[in-house]
């Protein structure tokens, strides 16, 4: 897992309401949890995310759509004491974040968007050389 990471988690947590956040690999690994998620709680949520995000896409020809197949976008799945949200956070990682009832739903989607912006960076960016090694 990768705790550089679980910081930025917080920020989606910011949102009135909002109450965890994990970051998944496509094949349901743990990348990164927000602090209030258990270990063992979040590893579970990760995978049931993954399976969740699989079979939205499987079920995506059930939209229809005038030029093949839509694209997934979104997940959310209501209940009765509140919402998950679980939208792309890059290229094989998915961004899962659970919220109350009375969460603003505009407002979590948009930060989840700005967070996914600010992950992409960070999972992309090659690793930092230290100036005070020489090879």
């Amino acid at each position: 897992m990768n705790y550089d990471l679980s910081w930025m988690l917080d920020s989606a947590l910011e949102v009135p309401e909002a109450q965890h956040a994990i970051l998944v690999s496509a094949d349901g690994l743990l990348m990164a949890r927000s602090k209030d998620v258990g270990r063992d709680h979040a590893d579970t949520v990760a995978a049931a995310m993954s399976g969740m995000q699989s079979l939205s896409r499987t079920v995506a020809d059930f939209c229809g759509g005038p030029n093949g197949r839509p694209q997934w976008r979104q997940t959310l799945v209501e209940f009765d004491h509140g919402w998950v949200f679980l939208i792309s956070a890059g290229e094989g990682a998915y961004l899962a974040v659970s919220a109350s009832p009375d969460v603003d739903m505009a407002e979590i989607t948009f930060r989840m968007q700005q967070l996914v912006g600010q992950l992409g960076k960070a999972l992309t960016s090659p690793p930092r050389e230290r100036a005070d090694i020489q090879p």
